[in-house]
């Protein structure tokens, strides 16, 4: 977004607007997505993407970490390589049960140990991925859970 004529699916609106908390992992492409993003009602924790403008570089971090009902969440754009990514994330975020990503817009989930890493895909730009998604996060007893959710 905002290229063209296109906007969230409906059925991603809805899930967000429902939210106790939107996380992001970057591309906006510019400040007002970001601002559509934040007027859906739940707060919004965000990372700037490499695509993103100076005004959402200047709104976001590059990468960010929170606790979500005893969930420690990291958040960044850029995974970098498959090779090891899991095993790199671990490295780079050593305090959080789990790290979401973005930048290659593909669907990804892998565990290990206790240890997880989430790509939700994306809801607008599929690139090569099959269908247009999203992703759910649930936290109980501290644990977090990830549901990828076809929008198609």
């Amino acid at each position: 977004m905002p290229r063209g004529a296109r906007r969230l699916p409906d059925g991603c609106v809805e899930r967000l607007r429902a939210a106790e908390l939107i996380l992001h992992a970057g591309d906006f492409t510019a400040a007002s997505v970001l601002d559509e993003l934040e007027a859906l009602g739940p707060p919004v924790v965000a990372v700037h993407g490499n695509v993103d403008d100076g005004e959402v570089r200047r709104r976001l971090p590059a990468e960010a970490q929170l606790d979500v009902h005893g969930a420690a969440i990291a958040l960044v754009h850029d995974a970098g390589p498959r090779r090891r990514r899991l095993a790199r994330m671990r490295r780079r975020f050593p305090d959080a049960d789990a790290v979401v990503f973005g930048h290659s817009h593909l669907p990804l989930h892998e565990r290990e140990a206790g240890f997880q890493i989430f790509n939700p895909g994306s809801p607008t730009e599929r690139r090569r991925a099959p269908e247009h998604t999203m992703g759910l996060a649930r936290v109980e007893a501290s644990r977090v859970s990830f549901e990828l959710v076809r929008l198609d």
